[in-house]
């Protein structure tokens, strides 16, 4: 009788499907094209009336990590994102506590969005009951996230089509009030960018706002083992998104600084868009910009509910997370249905969270991702390989350092909140990791995501 030979058991594998462009789709619902009216009015203000040039700052900060962030990817092509980088190029201590930090900033993605998405139709619907509103949003962020990726990327595509849509209108409408002289100005003036009262600080402390409305675009490396030509792709996704994501910031952000150059005429300046869009286009406009401002939270927590369910997954498919929760994948969908219902759940904090105190962890875990991954380009290239000819001091040193001093500026910037929520979660970080590796005498718990080549 012949023996029979087990055959190895292949590990969970997710779909590989995205196009490039329906990475940039998932990256710019993140972003959410409509979150430069959000902290239009605060940014007004700090800069006195300069928002373009604070966000062409907030830009170029941005656009120097996402170059870091490409320059890793193609030397470690898996999904692990900062995590994997700090790992494998400084320190796998180092590396465990990286990631545990930029949880915070995955987790805690759809719990905002949620929290944003009830504000908005609260506005609409004051007679309904909140937690019916916060339940409603983190039902069909699920709902979409439990079908195919593919399914999912294509209905963020009309999410994030009617953001820019609703852009537009308020941009053109922004235009034919500036021509017909009600703001003062011409439609090409360039005082928003440049006049004799503009000062370099709070030009800076308005790029230090701006910066964290380009949080995410980091995060479509989370689709890495999802996409077709990662190695090419993920890159580019990375650049374009930050990119777009800007130029959507900067166009938008011009017309209305000289269409209400005055922000005080607002009953409420810290946020005038539902009054601008009320005067720009009357009460129907002002219906369709709160329709869109609810499509992006919806379009974000999307997204972001994605990336967690991916990085949960990962997790689980090293038994870092107990596999056969986390690293289970739906034979049919090729999904982690496990985890998306899993960050469903935990979405629906947002019913007893303060908007605050989420948005402290998010930006302590962004933070601390663009500071590691800043640093890994000059560890591993520069450092370990010793690529120093004249380009790669700029492409390997430079650039890196760029962008890390950017980033050192917004860790300045940050709020005591954020630092103090953000500490407290680094250092039952920092226990778990003595007890694991008993007292950094072996190496910490691995999480070896799948190359993506």
């Amino acid at each position: 009788m012949k023996e029979k030979h087990a055959v190895p058991e292949q590990p969970p594998a997710l779909r590989r499907s995205l196009k490039l462009w329906q990475v940039i789709v998932l990256g710019l619902g993140y972003l959410t094209p409509l979150t430069v009216f959000d902290t239009y009015g605060i940014v007004t203000q700090e800069t006195d009336g300069h928002v373009p040039t604070a966000y062409l700052l907030a830009l170029a900060a941005m656009l120097f990590t996402a170059s870091s962030y490409g320059k890793m990817v193609r030397a470690f092509p898996v999904a692990g994102s900062a995590y994997s980088y700090t790992r494998q190029t400084i320190n796998p201590h180092l590396g465990f506590l990286v990631g545990w930090v930029s949880l915070l900033d995955y987790v805690f993605l759809p719990i905002v969005n949620v929290l944003l998405g009830k504000i908005y139709l609260s506005a609409a619907f004051p007679a309904v009951p909140d937690w019916i509103l916060g339940l409603a949003i983190a039902a069909v962020s699920t709902a979409v996230n439990l079908r195919s990726i593919n399914a999912t990327a294509n209905f963020n595509t009309f999410l994030v089509a009617f953001q820019v849509a609703v852009v537009t209108i308020f941009t053109g409408l922004a235009i034919s009030r500036i021509s017909g002289g009600a703001g003062g100005s011409d439609p090409f003036a360039f005082t928003p960018f440049y006049d004799a009262n503009m000062t370099f600080p709070t030009l800076m402390a308005g790029a230090a706002i701006l910066c964290f409305s380009f949080l995410g675009f980091d995060a479509v490396t989370t689709y890495t083992e999802e996409t077709i030509q990662p190695m090419k792709n993920i890159p580019r996704g990375i650049f374009l998104v930050a990119l777009l994501g800007g130029v959507i910031f900067i166009t938008a952000s011009y017309f209305t600084q000289l269409a209400f150059p005055n922000i005080k005429q607002f009953a409420n300046p810290d946020s005038p868009s539902p009054e601008m869009s009320l005067l720009l286009g009357g009460a129907l406009f002002q219906s369709i910009f709160l329709a869109g401002s609810v499509t992006a939270a919806l379009a974000s927590g999307i997204a972001s509910h994605t990336s967690a369910s991916r990085l949960l997954f990962a997790m689980g498919r090293e038994n870092v997370l107990p596999r056969s929760i986390f690293g289970y994948i739906h034979p049919r969908l090729g999904i982690p249905v496990v985890n998306v219902l899993l960050i469903g759940v935990c979405s629906l904090s947002a019913l007893f969270l303060d908007l605050e105190t989420v948005l402290a962890f998010i930006n302590f875990g962004a933070l601390t991702a663009f500071t590691a991954v800043n640093v890994s380009v000059i560890a591993y290239y520069f450092i370990r390989k010793r690529q120093r000819s004249l380009p790669d001091v700029f492409r390997y040193l430079l650039s890196p350092l760029i962008g890390a001093s950017f980033v050192a500026f917004l860790w300045f910037n940050l709020d005591s909140h954020s630092l103090t929520l953000g500490i407290i979660w680094a250092l039952l970080g920092i226990g778990y990791l003595l007890v694991a590796t008993r007292g950094f005498r072996e190496k910490p718990p691995v999480i070896e995501f799948e190359e993506a080549i």
